[in-house]
């Protein structure tokens, strides 16, 4: 066969394979078996290694191509990824239904209704009709090129279907195929393909994911495609970013599904507020049957127009909400009570519960936060208990059904020893937690070990790698760590040559760091991440830092007399004067930081956030408040410009309203975030 013979060979199995494909993973169609669809695309490897110059981007073949990477790089979106605003009761969505279509000017609304899909939102880009770049959320400007991670997807087509004139014509629309095109949609794991994946990392004793959105964020996250190919990951495509002329969302996904798109099929159009209630009750009772999670119905304004209309605030389209299912509660058992040492010595009680099904994962523990925790629930060993999860937090124990209690339930006691060390014990005035009396407790050693190294960011060492270093005398204290060598580790459990390697490296790699970093490593009480910017921004240096008075220290903005005294005494101990100097000499640089800037929309604002968010984590609002000149604090005073409180809020929550302090929500915090600098 001659070059010009493969090409039109080449060309045509692509085109059949292409076929074959679309109605698979499109259309849930079978004509061949899938033996003979392997022969097919055998076919065709074979004729592109012979003529390797014939190998095109939308090739079948190139699902599973390329090296692994050695990391990912950052991919610019065209327009940002915006996420959506969550409703969880009919009022909430009912207030949503009426002012939306208060301001389009309609007394009903048409809109197109969704399953919200718990899985990762991509954005994928074609040129001319051919699949050029895959791109994660990230910050919703900036995301994660996965673009080889996605090619091994089947439901994602490397090429799109052309559409014919009178398709066109039909849609309204001009064709996809031409120029730039960008559509959005969600990688999942299919439930029976997750759970086959897991039974299989179980048979090689491997740790199994907690549930399918976590196995499919992982399988995206790694460096060679190869892996990926191997998982059975699926998309659903659901919306269409360039303006190709479609008038509605509805034709959207018609639109979608024609080029080669596989859509879900429970999506459609409904004209009033019943029949999306009647969506939503129906999707609830069906989720469990479905071959993929999902966490509620997403409603969207059907006419493009008004919905572009209806603007943006924050990152959040007024023209579509999530309604999002009833969060889950489960009754289990408490078996027992464990108590674990932090590394100030806090003793934390930790439940035992009879394992149960919660939220996607199965459920051993429940959080007990400390001794007086106990004493508000009322709990004992033997008591059925209800627990929650708000988001994927620990679960909580909401309450005690008493009237189960067993004539044998155990009252639980504060522990007089460290469980631990054997220490003894004490509950400090003022102070909720009972701490050991050890400094030198071997968990309190460990845990300063790990939190130095989470503040430093070094991967790959959690308690078991940092407890076997400690028990083979290779680290006794933080700055051990960056002693490390190969040799060192080689010979212990987990630690061949390669995996040595690589730990070092990536220890060497964080020797320099921003000083409210080195301040949070330090481990010092009272001193948070909060607390370490405000000392960063002021000292500016770590000389300054350490030379720093009482009186320099209660000067800073937002620090009080008791971090102020508990920095003292923490640069006044030998031992702790020792480990900067260990750290020092060990070859860690801590750089400089800048004073905040004081010309920003929220500066002079302090805000206390409390409870879960839903369109963002804490850290990642926290971040937006600094960056927007305002001070995240973790306690509330009369001082507290505010309390935003999400679901499940804590006593934060009570303190605001005690003090009269504003209490915002998520739309109040939304909104602060829109504010341009």
């Amino acid at each position: 066969m001659n070059k010009s013979e493969a090409k039109a060979r080449i060309e045509k199995l692509k085109e059949t394979i292409g076929f074959h494909r679309y109605q698979y993973h499109v259309l849930d169609q079978q004509e061949i078996s899938d033996s003979a669809l392997d022969s097919l695309k055998h076919e065709l490897y074979k004729l592109e290694q012979e003529f390797s110059e014939l190998i095109t981007p939308d090739s079948p073949t190139q699902r599973v191509g390329g090296q692994a990477l050695d990391r990912f790089v950052k991919i610019k979106h065209q327009s940002r990824m915006l996420s959506i605003e969550d409703v969880f009761t009919p009022d909430e969505f009912l207030d949503w239904y009426r002012k939306t279509a208060e301001k389009i000017g309609v007394e009903q609304l048409e809109v197109f209704c969704m399953v919200k899909l718990d899985g990762l939102a991509i954005s994928l880009r074609y040129l001319d009709g051919v699949l050029m770049t895959a791109a994660t959320r990230g910050d919703g400007q900036v995301g994660e090129d996965i673009t080889s991670n996605i090619k091994t997807i089947e439901a994602v087509p490397l090429r799109l279907l052309e559409l014919e004139e009178k398709e066109l014509a039909k849609f309204g629309i001009v064709s996809p195929s031409r120029g730039s095109f960008e559509v959005r949609g969600e990688v999942f794991f299919p439930v029976k393909a997750f759970e086959k994946f897991n039974k299989q990392m179980e048979k090689e004793g491997r740790p199994v994911f907690a549930n399918p959105r976590n196995a499919a964020a992982g399988s995206l996250r790694q460096l060679d495609p190869r892996i990926v190919a191997g998982r059975g990951l699926s998309f659903f495509a659901w919306d269409i970013v360039s303006d190709v002329g479609q008038k509605t969302h509805g034709k959207e996904w018609e639109v979608l599904k024609a080029i080669g798109f596989k859509v879900n099929p429970e999506g459609g159009l409904v004209c009033s507020v019943s029949e999306v209630v009647d969506f939503w009750s129906l999707m609830q009772k069906k989720r469990e049957k479905l071959d993929y999670w999902i966490d509620g119905s997403v409603i969207r304004v059907n006419d493009n127009a008004a919905f572009e209309q209806l603007g943006v605030v924050g990152k959040t389209p007024r023209g579509l909400v999530a309604w999002k299912f009833p969060a889950e509660e489960v009754t289990t058992v408490v078996e027992d009570v464990e108590w674990f040492v932090g590394r100030t010595g806090a003793l934390t009680p930790v439940a035992t519960v009879k394992p149960t099904w919660l939220g996607g994962t199965t459920v051993k523990h429940a959080s007990l936060h400390n001794f007086d925790e106990i004493e508000r629930l009322g709990v004992k060993i033997g008591d059925t208990i209800i627990i929650y999860k708000a988001g994927d937090i620990i679960p909580k124990i909401k309450s005690v059904l008493k009237e189960l209690r067993p004539p044998e339930a155990k009252t639980i006691r504060l522990p007089a020893k460290c469980p631990v060390c054997d220490s003894p014990v004490e509950k400090r005035e003022g102070e909720v937690a009972t701490v050991c009396t050890n400094r030198h407790c071997y968990a309190q050693d460990r845990e300063r070990v790990l939190y130095a190294a989470r503040a430093f960011g070094i991967d790959g060492l959690g308690p078991q790698i940092v407890s076997s270093f400690m028990d083979n005398n290779i680290v006794q204290a933080p700055p051990d760590l960056f002693t490390l060598e190969t040799e060192d580790l080689l010979g212990l459990e987990r630690f061949a040559a390669v995996s040595a390697n690589k730990l070092v490296k990536e220890i060497q790699t964080k020797k320099k760091l921003p000083l409210s970093r080195f301040i949070i490593a330090l481990g010092i009480k009272n001193v948070g991440e909060e607390t370490a910017r405000d000392l960063a921004g002021y000292f500016g240096s770590l000389e300054k830092f350490l030379k720093a008075s009482r009186e320099d220290l209660v000067s800073v903005p937002q620090i009080g007399e008791v971090v102020a005294d508990s920095i003292v005494f923490f640069l006044s101990e030998e031992h702790n004067k020792k480990m900067i100097e260990d750290y020092l000499a060990n070859g860690i640089v801590v750089v400089r930081e800048a004073p905040p800037k004081t010309n920003l929309p929220l500066s002079g604002q302090s805000y206390v956030l409390t409870g879960t968010l839903e369109t963002m984590s804490r850290d990642e609002a926290k971040r937006k408040l600094r960056s927007l000149g305002a001070d995240p604090i973790e306690a509330v005073s009369r001082k507290t410009t505010g309390v935003i409180v999400g679901a499940d809020p804590g006593s934060k929550f009570e303190k605001a309203q005690e003090l009269g302090v504003p209490i915002l929500s998520e739309k109040d915090l939304l909104a602060l975030l829109s504010k341009k600098s």
